[in-house]
């Protein structure tokens, strides 16, 4: 469930069969209040063009829609006596396109396709509004997924990389706790690679942020950090001591941001001293 506001209206958008469905509850409560946006559905389902344009809309998505239905309808459409509620229209025709929910965000729904176009019976404002509002909720929920993504790929990285310590760097006799202490210190390397301190230099530099200094890290970044995990796995396979790893990450690390960023005469780290 998510929420857009368009011109000061909350209006719910739901994932119904992975389809965007839109509240036309909500959306009527913007041109009426919200004890009348009922009578606002049924008054622009009751329209000759809507019916049309469902029908059709129906008949393109819908291999189920009962057309022989659809025309009894269409044909009544416009008398001053044809009344249509949305559960009829589905009832009858077994359409997909809107959908009405009970309970938690119950409301009448539509495919976000209809929902554009029954923003037309609120404003053409309205309808532009919701639409630009609606593509900036997918734009965001894409920029998510891909941070989502490169996260998860970050650890599943992260343990390529530990369990590559584990097996060259950790002494079968040291303690749980002993171990531990070489982890976080193989992970405060790479803090050190990438961002120029350590876990607890970034906490006491931030106390007011939750979480650590990885959940703060550009997508940018944890790419970066994805492919130093990877590499530091290799150098630890291949016997390189930690002072030695650190100049060679530090300095991966400064080229990848540079082509990642595109910044000319800009370096985002600070090479370690020697």
């Amino acid at each position: 469930m998510a929420q857009i506001n368009v011109q000061n209206t909350k209006i719910t958008v739901l994932d119904i069969d992975n389809k965007d469905y839109i509240c036309l509850t909500d959306m009527a409560g913007a041109k009426e209040n919200d004890v009348r946006a009922a009578d606002v559905i049924k008054n622009w389902l009751r329209n000759r063009y809507t019916l049309e344009f469902l029908g059709t809309w129906e008949t393109i998505h819908n291999p189920g829609f009962k057309v022989v239905e659809f025309d009894h309808f269409r044909k009544e459409a416009g008398l001053p006596s044809f009344v249509l509620s949305c559960s009829e229209w589905i009832e009858k025709t077994n359409a997909i396109g809107i959908v009405v929910k009970k309970g938690r965000y119950g409301g009448t729904y539509a495919h976000k396709d209809i929902a554009f176009e029954f923003g037309s019976a609120i404003s053409v404002s309205f309808k532009l509004y919701l639409i630009e509002e609606f593509q900036r909720l997918k734009e965001e929920e894409q920029k998510q997924i891909g941070w989502s993504a490169k996260r998860e790929l970050a650890k599943i990285n992260y343990r390529i990389h530990t369990d590559a310590i584990k097996q060259n760097l950790i002494p079968p006799k040291l303690t749980a706790l002993q171990k531990s202490f070489v982890y976080a210190d193989e992970a405060d390397m790479l803090n050190v690679a990438m961002f120029g301190k350590t876990a607890k230099e970034w906490r006491d530099e931030n106390p007011l942020l939750k979480g650590n200094i990885r959940d703060y890290a550009s997508i940018n970044q944890i790419i970066c950090l994805s492919n130093m995990e990877n590499l530091n796995a290799v150098f630890i396979n291949d016997y390189l001591s930690q002072s030695e790893r650190l100049e060679k990450l530090n300095k991966i690390a400064i080229q990848q941001m540079t082509v990642l960023e595109n910044v000319d005469g800009r370096k985002l780290l600070i090479e370690s001293k020697k």
